[in-house]
């Protein structure tokens, strides 16, 4: 690098190796090893500043620019392009005041030694999530703390994470030093309250800077105001920090297919990011979960076949065999796979202002796999200031836990310690496709292992056959004192006469036995449903129409007991009554104890009714009178069957 000097201060311009051949610098460039890390911290600990010094003082160039230089194929003059500090801390700094740093703000930039992204994570409590998103694909983390406030709960609680992800790098960058003059008992005081909260979590090692983001104190220079440090600058730091990326390509071979790719009839591959391990032409391998098994016959890229593919490289892998193979199964080594499986014990940040609802069907997606999953009650939360385990019903916005989950099939996995592509995870929203979770799959439970499915030889055919009838749900929906079980009564009867083999599950009846251990939480009103979902569909399986009469609120159990069903088995009937309709009728007085706050929870009042986007039969009883009713939903459902 080249240093000019303007007046009284020091300005540098980017690599004289680009303006003499920009060829022969993007060559070198290319080869250089990438360093991903995160900066993160409490609110105002200094972090658009230290990342402003490390821009301007590094002399550091983005990479768009040397994009745009290509393109232009100009060389640039050791006039050329120049990094203003005041400039680029002036940037940071409206981001922050506009609140662009909610979001993760990645920075892309190089030294002689080394390519870097840096993901600038938000300091606020509320967006923790945003810091895990971050800190996902890092190999290191610099964590920021303000020289004049120490520890923090949320140094504590963006340790934990890091550590928790993965992440062994750890820089402590105690920052505003000159703001206590340079004190160094108040640094030693610092590090040691750090050092035994990290031993308490298993941060076995770090490496503390004293630092000043403003006055660039040991940032890439050695600062005269702090001789009683003798440690590395964080630059030098961050150019020669170990990123044992072998250890990956150590590891057994796993590749996630994130695509089956066939321009034509005379080629088929299978593409995606190899997680870990290498793989060659020739190398044995299975796709799971079918099992089925070939060899590797070539390993394509855009730029040419290779002779080896290695962790961290985007590839296509075509067989020698024509095997199933599609997005979400994974290549691995014939003979040393992962393990499948459909139930875990796993670590759950929460991340969405709702609370986990306990119970519901959530997207799980692992790798390129996506299934559905369910959440039992966490064992337990964490203390982020005591590490304490707390005993927990649900996990509450940026909330740490630990929780049994169940997929509704097998998934590929190992745990997150030996693999974070197939070990880590994120929880999708059925409803409104937002992320609320990520999390870390520990291992399988060992029922998941011991537990099969016994083949039978009499199914739901036989049993159909047998009852000359096709199986269904009659699944009714409405407000308390809506009509529900009146019509669903009526509705019995009438099949019956027919000769039909029907079964009526009533919500009071049911809560009598098979769930008279439940209340009306939100979280007994899901696994109320789940369960009633369940016997539904053995009830098909014996060939029977099950009919149900239950207020199920919610439309993602709703939606969780059709996905349990074959297509077209499963009748949605809302029974649409007004609310002010179903107070007046009130048979039973719970809307008059609900309003007087004797009955807490109840569905209308102080608990809400989801209604039906697209119920296969709506029914409205101002308009219409039971019996008439009945006769539209057996007239609509023979009219299918």
């Amino acid at each position: 690098m080249t240093e000019t000097t303007t007046s009284d201060e020091p300005r540098y311009v980017v690599d004289d190796l680009i303006a003499e051949d920009i060829d022969a610098y993007l060559e070198q460039h290319q080869h250089k090893t990438m360093l991903r890390f995160i900066t993160c911290g409490s609110v105002d600990d200094g972090k658009s500043t230290l990342i402003g010094r490390l821009l301007y003082d590094s002399k550091m160039i983005f990479e768009d620019q040397l994009d745009a230089l290509h393109a232009d194929s100009k060389k640039v003059g050791t006039q050329g392009q120049e990094i203003d500090f005041a400039l680029l801390v002036d940037g940071l700094a409206a981001e922050r005041e506009q609140g662009i740093t909610i979001d993760v703000a990645y920075r892309f930039f190089s030294t002689e030694k080394r390519k870097f992204i840096v993901a600038d994570c938000p300091g606020h409590e509320q967006y923790t999530r945003n810091m895990v998103t971050g800190a996902s694909t890092a190999d290191m983390a610099v964590i920021l703390i303000d020289a004049r406030k120490g520890v923090l709960t949320q140094t504590r609680r963006h340790s934990y994470l890091a550590h928790l992800l993965g992440i062994r790098n750890i820089v402590l960058a105690i920052n505003k030093m000159d703001l206590v003059d340079y004190d160094q008992p108040k640094f030693e005081h610092i590090v040691a309250d750090y050092r035994a909260f990290a031993n308490e979590i298993g941060i076995e090692d770090f490496l503390a800077i004293p630092l000043s983001g403003l006055k660039g104190d040991n940032i890439t220079t050695r600062s005269d105001s702090t001789p009683w440090y003798d440690g590395p600058t964080l630059v030098e730091h961050l150019e020669t920090v170990e990123v044992d990326s072998s250890l990956d390509q150590a590891k057994p071979f796993r590749m996630p297919v994130q695509w089956v790719n066939r321009p034509n009839l005379d080629f088929r591959g299978f593409s995606g990011q190899v997680a870990t391990g290498t793989i060659q032409p020739g190398d044995a391998v299975r796709v799971l979960p079918s099992g089925k098994t070939s060899t590797v016959s070539r390993i394509v890229t855009l730029d040419g076949d290779l002779d080896e593919a290695v962790a961290g490289e985007s590839v296509t892998l075509c067989f020698a065999d024509e095997i199933d193979c599609s997005r979400g199964d994974v290549i691995a080594l014939a003979d040393n796979p992962p393990q499948s499986a459909d139930q875990f014990e796993s670590t759950i940040v929460w991340m969405n202002d709702e609370p986990l609802h306990v119970g519901r069907a959530y997207w799980l997606k692992v790798g390129a796999q996506m299934v559905s999953v369910t959440i039992h009650e966490p064992k337990y939360i964490v203390n982020i200031n005591t590490m304490e385990h707390l005993a927990a019903k649900t996990l509450e916005l940026n909330e740490i836990g630990v929780a049994e989950i169940v997929t509704d099939k097998q998934i590929v996995f190992e745990p997150y310690g030996d693999n974070r592509v197939l070990g880590g995870f994120i929880l999708i929203d059925k409803m409104t496709n937002a992320t609320v979770a990520a999390g870390m799959l520990h291992f399988s439970l060992r029922r998941a292992q011991n537990v099969h499915w016994q083949a039978v030889d009499i199914g739901r055919k036989q049993h159909a056959s047998l009852k000359n009838q096709q199986p269904a749900v009659l699944w009714f929906t409405g407000l308390s004192g809506s009509g529900k079980s009146t019509i669903a009564n009526l509705v019995e009867k009438k099949l019956h006469r027919m000769n039909r083999h029907t079964f009526l599950l009533d919500g009071d009846n049911v809560r009598h036995g098979l769930n008279k251990d439940l209340g009306f939480t939100e979280a007994d009103r899901i696994e109320n449903i789940r369960r009633v979902g369940e016997v539904s569909k053995l009830m098909t399986d014996a060939g029977l129409i099950v009919i149900t009469a239950f207020i199920s609120p919610f439309r993602a159990e709703r939606d969780m007991v059709r996905a349990m069903l074959p297509e077209g088995e499963f009748y949605e009937v809302f029974i649409d009554t007004p609310l002010a309709v179903a107070e007046e009728r009130d048979v039973k007085g719970l809307y008059k104890k609900a309003r007087s706050g004797e009955l807490k929870n109840f569905t209308g009042i102080d608990s809400p009714y989801e209604t039906p986007a697209s119920p296969e039969i709506r029914i409205d009883t101002t308009k219409m009178s039971p019996e008439e009713a009945a006769t539209l939903v057996v007239d609509t459902l023979l009219g299918d069957i």
